[in-house]
């Protein structure tokens, strides 16, 4: 186990170095074989009212004009070491784990990301809790009685949830449960407190939201628990269960769903781990200061070492997420050995 451990650990530092590269690669190297050149990257740095001569001293003191290379090894090591940068009257410090330096509001990024990490968090582990309850007991449900009234309605449900696009019924969640009449009864977004102040405004202003990402998410996991269960409850180690005479709770949780859940951690994985990158949609529906609002806002100023930040930080949460699953696959299925 400890062996097995230390591998992934070593292969996860690995993926997030690719990744690092893949997206400096993405924001230097693919504009320079596009024809950009070093004073027009340093003009996304200077603001559009710069002169020509500016835009020149600019790209000389963010390091445009040094060789790819060099500048690869100069962002890596900001990220583990902290960097400082020469912005014309001044040098601006920006502390490890420096993932950016927005000169646009002056400001590192990671401490911006730091102050919108638990409006992210929250939504995406109180959304989590909710569609793997809804999802999972939906699909366990739907495959014990397959062709019922239950299964077809569940999965018809199910199919509309998969399909809606978050944008939509967020806004028509909204327009109901928030501004409506005569229902009124949620929050009507925008608004965040934090668990440690009050966890009832907490949760009463993220209700809505939860909802509504959890209806996106768990649609696909009722689906995806039917179909695993439905092949599960056919294997000959069920049919030994029950001959020993073991409750049918007991085969269904303790045998049937433990068998199937191995694709559903999978699954779950990547897609808490793409939330605590940022909920993009949902967070701008709602107007939630997070990381995925963050981000929009980010693209919509063309702040580039921003948009950087977010980029990373969602690689480092998806490979942590993923990392978890691997670890937690020994205790869903005792098939899976770990070595």
């Amino acid at each position: 186990m400890g062996t097995y451990i230390i591998r992934r650990l070593i292969w996860a530092a690995v993926m997030l170095t690719i990744v690092s590269i893949i997206t400096f690669a993405i924001f230097f190297l693919v504009p320079r074989l596009a024809g950009a050149t070093p004073e027009s990257l340093a003009s996304r740095y200077v603001g559009r009212t710069a002169t020509a001569e500016q835009v020149k001293d600019a790209a000389e003191q963010l390091g445009f004009n040094d060789p790819l290379i060099v500048q690869y090894g100069r962002f890596a090591k900001g990220i583990v070491l902290g960097a400082d940068y020469n912005y014309g009257p001044s040098v601006e410090h920006c502390p490890a784990p420096c993932f950016g330096y927005s000169f646009l509001t002056r400001l590192p990024v990671w401490p911006d990301l730091l102050d919108r990490l638990p409006v992210t968090m929250s939504l995406a582990i109180g959304a989590a809790v909710i569609w793997l309850i809804a999802g999972v007991a939906t699909g366990v449900l739907s495959a014990l009685k397959p062709g019922s009234v239950f299964d077809r309605a569940a999965m018809g449900i199910a199919l509309a949830g998969v399909s809606l696009p978050i944008f939509f019924t967020g806004i028509v969640s909204l327009v109901v449960f928030s501004y409506g009449h005569p229902f009124r009864i949620t929050a009507p977004g925008g608004s965040f407190t934090p668990f440690s102040e009050n966890p009832a405004q907490w949760a009463y202003n993220l209700i809505l939201p939860w909802i509504t990402l959890a209806f996106l998410y768990a649609a696909g996991y009722a689906r995806l628990t039917r179909a695993g269960m439905l092949e599960t409850m056919n294997e000959d180690y069920i049919r030994t269960a029950r001959a020993k005479g073991l409750s049918e709770r007991v085969v269904v949780v303790k045998h049937g769903l433990r068998g199937a859940l191995t694709p559903i951690v999978t699954i779950f994985g990547l897609d808490f781990g793409l939330l605590l990158g940022g909920a993009v949609l949902t967070e701008s529906t709602y107007s939630l200061p997070g990381i995925g609002k963050y981000a929009i806002d980010a693209i919509t100023n063309q702040d580039l070492p921003k948009v950087m930040g977010v980029t990373l930080v969602a690689a480092f949460f998806v490979v942590l997420a993923n990392l978890i699953v691997d670890l937690l696959y020994a205790v869903v299925d005792p098939r899976v050995r770990l070595g």
